[in-house]
């Protein structure tokens, strides 16, 4: 009989756990407050409490050829980058092409997860649901995952600014914030650069008699289209700049990254200057801003420090007088209000989680919490691994492994995958330099392995086709171009596979070496 799983949450990571308990031989049983799948994506007019909120006009920082599926690639006539209705979009024919919807109890709330009396030898849990009758129901389940995101508590920090309670304007969270409408003609205070404080500054600056944008420590901005106009993120994570970033000095390369994008925009200058360098924490990602600064729609301020009525005082002494409301972008919490109170907890609230998925004070690790991850690459390859992994150590296929021989199964599972891309060297070098040279999108994840995909293959080769394919919308003229000798396609190749073999067997090497030395450890 196979084992049984709770989903809570049927967003991104919940169809991913459902797809991936079918494939591992289990029965998954989803449970999702709302009437859609979609979690984060699913569009809400009015801010619902204890479910997240997202704004009318967003707009995915990702491309589609590295936000996708990696068994799934997106129809080839989506923009690259998408507006979220048409993601989920995107998500339905996910869950309809491989049958998910299925396994969903829409409008159904789960109450609490606790464990068995029996838990230390059966790794069971107790799970109390509430349809949307009002009628309680009780399961046992071999494991939970738990997929309710992490954006559905906002953080508003009203207390951390003197005199915040004598300001005449009114106080909002992003999470709140739908359109621009609101504040037509008024002058508003963004707290917060991240993505959605630049967004929602953006947006807001349209139609405001003035915005402010209030940053503690600036931000390194960069927009969503590079050299040609192709997607930044097709363009700049590929295998190859990961080797030079291992090769060259980390100095350098912040160097020559900063340099490059202050040529489009001086940060210092238009007084986004961060404290940091461009690798050591994520960029913002804003086509507009910008561009805003320099029409003087959107005005740069240091870190708020108070109110004083309609007035806020900022850090550097400024005060900016009569401002009718002040949108906050300070994050979220993360709160799982049905889980065990006993489960591992930080000083801040936090959960512990032993590599961001298994609470580590359980006996038997048949929960996972499923999506807390900052992934500098693709996403969806990193969530369904953790679905995969978290599955097969509730179906008893493998085991969460101690710590200190954690380093030992890092570096046999490098060995491996070094000896399957030298195979793939031989087999098909055509595809390798795809891999190498080209965008590190999902499929690759697919080639070899658990979960590999007849498909992947193809998936690679064609996905600039999927890139260019929404650009063509117009017959354009091409002129005749002849190309030398010199820089004909078979010379060009002869010469790139060159480059590429040396660059590998270096790469390698390096490798090797970061592996040996004592105490070090080198990045997945």
């Amino acid at each position: 009989m196979a084992r049984r799983v709770a989903v809570v949450g049927a967003g991104i990571s919940g169809l991913v756990c459902i797809k991936v308990c079918l494939d591992e031989g289990l029965e998954p049983v989803c449970f999702e407050r709302s009437d859609d799948i979609g979690g984060l994506w699913k569009f809400k007019e009015s801010p619902e409490p204890g479910f997240s909120g997202i704004y009318r006009s967003l707009v995915t920082n990702t491309s589609k050829e590295m936000m996708c599926f990696s068994d799934f690639p997106m129809p080839a006539d989506y923009p690259n980058y998408m507006h979220h209705s048409q993601l989920l979009r995107y998500f339905r024919l996910y869950a309809e092409h491989f049958d998910l919807k299925r396994h969903i109890n829409f409008q159904t709330t789960v109450r609490s997860v606790r464990q068995r009396p029996d838990f230390s030898t059966t790794g069971q849990w107790d799970v109390v649901t509430v349809n949307r009758d009002g009628e309680e129901d009780q399961h046992i389940f071999d494991g939970v995952l738990v997929c309710s995101g992490q954006y559905t508590h906002p953080v508003l920090p009203l207390g951390d600014f003197p005199g915040h309670e004598t300001f005449t304007g009114r106080c909002y969270h992003s999470w709140e914030y739908k359109d621009a409408d609101a504040f037509r003609g008024k002058k508003v205070v963004v707290v917060g650069i991240g993505n959605s404080g630049g967004d929602v500054a953006v947006e807001i600056s349209r139609s405001a008699e003035k915005t402010f944008l209030s940053t503690r420590d600036g931000a390194w901005v960069v927009g969503r289209m590079s050299t040609n106009g192709l997607p930044l993120d097709m363009t700049a994570i590929t295998r190859l700049t990961h080797v030079l970033t291992l090769l060259l000095p980390k100095a350098l390369v912040n160097w020559v990254a900063q340099r490059d994008l202050n040529h489009k925009y001086d940060h210092r200058l238009y007084g986004l200057m961060p404290r940091h360098r461009l690798l050591d924490k994520r960029v913002v990602i804003n086509d507009d801003l910008p561009g805003q600064i320099l029409q003087g729609a959107l005005v740069m301020k240091s870190n708020l420090q108070g109110f004083q009525g309609s007035a806020l005082v900022f850090e550097d002494g400024t005060v900016e007088e009569n401002i009718d409301a002040v949108v906050f972008c300070t994050g979220y919490k993360t709160i799982f209000s049905f889980l065990p109170p006993s489960l591992s907890w930080g000083p801040d609230g936090e959960m512990t989680l032993y590599k961001r998925l298994f609470p580590p004070s359980l006996e038997c690790h048949t929960l996972a919490i499923m999506g807390l991850i900052q992934a500098k690459g693709p996403i969806m390859p990193i969530v369904e691994m953790q679905a995969r992994w978290a599955t097969r150590v509730i179906a008893g296929l493998c085991h969460l492994p101690p710590q200190e021989t954690m380093l030992s199964v890092i570096e046999s599972d490098r060995r491996r995958n070094m000896k399957s891309i030298f195979r793939l060297l031989l087999r098909d070098p055509v595809l390798v330099l795809k891999v190498f040279l080209g965008p590190y999108t999902p499929y690759q994840f697919r080639l070899t392995g658990p979960g590999r995909w007849a498909g992947a293959r193809q998936a690679i080769l064609t996905q600039w086709e999927r890139v260019a394919h929404p650009f063509k919308t117009r017959v354009v003229y091409e002129p005749e171009t002849r190309l030398c000798g010199l820089c004909s396609p078979w010379m060009l190749t002869l010469v790139g596979g060159a480059l590429i073999m040396t660059m590998l067997f270096k790469y390698f090497e390096l490798l090797d070496k970061l592996s040996r030395a004592p105490g070090r450890h080198v990045p997945q």
